[in-house]
């Protein structure tokens, strides 16, 4: 258990919640608990819980100052009356230490009667502002500050050092361009239109003619126009190239 040192002087804040289930010192009326806590030389008491019977509420903060050494408080319930003593509902011991070293602790804590019997529970919130203080991390701890360490960026102004291991866009292929090349405008020529059909010889060869004789294309003839008003010149079909009458 580490030892808490320093504490001399601090206030601790205590708030006093409610009771519960507390023991009933009343026969034909509910009774009006109280609660009181003693630390050292210090004394604290809550308002009456008038009816409060078993599970009195109260709700009531005190800010006690902490003498180094000292880490625990007394905590006791009375039922406050009228016209005779109040009567003694239980008490028990309140450790700081929790509170101290975390600086929060908020439990339920019994407490007894004389007798050591069970005579209830008394609910606690306490607060000490030096823990969060002692327990801070210092700049000389191991880890370093968040800029320091391999797996966050580098100090400003300072290079990264080399990796052994290939860049990121792939290996052993070189990494791509800054930004991708540019299509070529329009000053450049387009390509050459080809013809996907091979060429066709002109005039086309002759015809085989059906009566074993190859067709010949006349040549061509040039007539001179006929004069305004007549139609114009044919000349007469010229003999015919195969055998009369045709064979059968």
């Amino acid at each position: 258990m580490s030892m808490i040192s320093g504490i001399q002087g601090q206030l601790l804040d205590v708030t006093v919640v409610a009771c519960n289930k507390l023991r009933d010192t009343e026969l034909f009326s509910r009774q009006d608990p109280y609660v009181c806590i003693e630390y050292a030389n210090s004394k604290f008491r809550t308002r009456t819980c008038t009816d409060g019977g078993r599970n009195p509420t109260f709700q009531e903060k005190f800010q006690i100052p902490l003498i180094e050494g000292l880490r625990e408080l007394n905590v006791s319930v009375w039922n406050s009356n009228t016209f005779s003593h109040d009567d003694f509902i239980g008490n028990g011991r309140i450790q700081l230490h929790k509170v101290l070293s975390q600086g929060y602790d908020d439990s339920f804590w019994p407490i007894q009667t004389r007798n050591l019997k069970a005579a209830g529970e008394v609910k606690l919130i306490m607060h000490f502002s030096g823990a969060s203080q002692k327990h801070k991390p210092s700049a000389s701890t191991p880890y370093g500050p968040p800029s320091a360490s391999p797996y966050g960026p580098p100090p400003y102004g300072q290079q990264p050092p080399p990796s052994a291991y290939p860049p990121a866009g792939g290996y052993p292929y070189p990494a791509p361009p800054s930004c991708p090349p540019s299509y070529p405008g329009a000053g450049y020529p387009p390509p050459p239109m080809t013809n996907p059909y091979p060429p066709t010889a002109y005039p086309p060869a002759p015809y085989p003619s059906p009566y074993g004789q190859p067709y010949q294309t006349p040549p061509s003839q040039t007539y001179p126009p006929p004069p305004a008003g007549q139609p114009p010149y044919y000349p007469p079909p010229g003999p015919y190239p195969g055998t009369y009458p045709p064979p059968y």
